[in-house]
């Protein structure tokens, strides 16, 4: 069953949830996983593209924006379904993505603002409801 991961940020600021989603990222590409980030929107989706090249100084996580690319081990989209062969969610939209059932793994990424907490909570109980496995994790500044 998916396991969902809920990181609660201190920052208010969407800057550090998109660097932390980087972060997350990098960390499970390092682990062997295939990722998704699933990103509100456009803007947000080329945000992340160009942070994903800059977040470190010393190094990039290889990654691309066509989630149908076999060489991307990280993608990054809005709407576009990835394919199957990504096992970790990043979800830094404030809905569920209709296909999150085919990850082993999701990540929710929440800031400390007043909407983002309410929609975390909305999505917190929408996998309580169902019965998946839910952890949190307070990320302080």
């Amino acid at each position: 069953m998916t396991r969902v991961d809920f990181y609660l940020l201190a920052a208010r600021e969407e800057r550090a949830r998109r660097l932390f989603a980087c972060r997350l990222a990098r960390k499970a590409f390092s682990l062997g996983h295939r990722v998704h980030i699933h990103t509100p929107d456009v803007e947000t989706t080329r945000d992340l593209d160009a942070l994903l090249w800059t977040f470190e100084g010393t190094s990039f996580l290889p990654h691309g924006t066509d989630v149908n690319d076999p060489d991307s081990p990280v993608t990054v989209h809005a709407s576009h379904t990835p394919e199957d062969r990504c096992d970790v969610l990043i979800n830094l939209a404030p809905s569920i993505p209709e296909y999150f059932g085919r990850f082993e793994r999701i990540a929710e990424v929440v800031g400390a603002g007043d909407a983002e907490r309410a929609a975390g909570r909305e999505r917190y109980r929408f996998f309580k409801e169902r019965g998946y496995p839910l952890q949190h994790h307070d990320i302080g500044d």
